[in-house]
């Protein structure tokens, strides 16, 4: 039996796509269990999740052993929230019983930008850690310039969330070559305007109120008022892809063409709650057209995967 003290961390394939879904940590654990068994049995590799709140490694373990294959990636847990040593030794524990199988992010949330010194602190903790957690099985939720080239200097990568493609083509250019790039993709699988555009500032109200989020998005060009009110229909269509599956893996397409490896997708349902299991199935049926993509991308770029 493989101890703590020697595990040999797996390579953890992402594949292209994945889903993102917070019921995965939130909701009640035998629906995420069988939320994670559906989300495997439709080919998707990878299922992303948040990281907050306590009990982390309990749900992480429950939803491993309830799956076979299914990478589990947490986007992301706090670096105020959760010790560094403990968070190592808790991957180590599952790194041993599931290898190749967990994708940790860190996060500083919405602190300030000089928060950036803690987070350099907490890697440090995590290299220093009795069960160290490598960098290469750790990426940092990384939206702007420093913390893009943080990431890449010190983690797998970056999964950057609530971006456009373009945002993608500048993070590859930060990141260089090598380094992961995963960004997260609000969906809404409704091709009624209003109703989509409703759903989609249902996520987006509160989100638009914090201060990380507002500089991303000035970074990315949008004025001040396109922000107020749940955003501007310009906003949300460029932060939210609406309408059918298609729709939807056009503009995954568009995050791998301008740079990204990897896309965690997130089907947006009323109420914030629950599991999209129709959206998931949908999404699935309407898979195949971006195997021509993958395709490029890898004869493109072998360096990156």
């Amino acid at each position: 039996m493989i101890s703590e003290m020697t595990v040999l961390w797996s390579t953890v394939d992402l594949g292209r796509i994945g889903v993102w879904c917070s019921g995965l940590r939130h909701g009640p654990e035998t629906e995420a269990v069988e939320a994670a068994r559906e989300i495997e049995a439709l080919g998707f590799s990878v299922a992303w999740m948040p990281g907050g709140g306590p009990g982390l490694g309990h749900r992480l373990a429950a939803l491993l052993a309830g799956t076979e294959r299914l990478v589990i990636a947490v986007g992301v847990v706090s670096i105020w929230a959760h010790p560094a040593t403990e968070v190592a030794a808790m991957a180590s524990r599952i790194e041993a019983a599931h290898p190749g199988r967990l994708l940790l992010g860190f996060g500083i949330g919405h602190r300030p930008p000089g928060s950036m010194v803690s987070l350099g602190r907490y890697l440090d903790q995590l290299d220093g850690a009795p069960q160290p957690l490598p960098a290469a099985s750790r990426f940092l939720a990384a939206l702007g310039p420093r913390m893009l080239a943080l990431a890449a200097a010190r983690s797998r990568g970056a999964h950057p969330y609530l971006v456009t493609p373009e945002h993608a083509r500048k993070a590859r250019s930060l990141l260089g070559a090598r380094a992961l790039l995963a960004p997260e993709q609000h969906v809404v699988l409704d091709a009624d305007p209003a109703r989509a555009r409703a759903l989609a500032r249902e996520y987006l109200g509160t989100t638009l109120l914090l201060p990380n989020y507002r500089r991303s998005l000035a970074r990315m060009g949008f004025p001040e008022e396109e922000l107020s009110g749940g955003g501007s229909d310009t906003l949300v269509d460029a932060l939210v892809a609406w309408g059918g599956p298609e729709a939807a893996l056009e503009r995954v397409r568009e995050h791998l063409e301008a740079g990204a490896d990897h896309v965690g997708v997130q089907v947006l349902v009323p109420g914030r709650r629950g599991f999209p299991l129709d959206g998931w199935r949908r999404l699935a049926a309407a898979r195949d057209g971006l195997s021509s993509v993958a395709g490029s991308a890898e004869a493109t770029s072998p360096e990156r995967h």
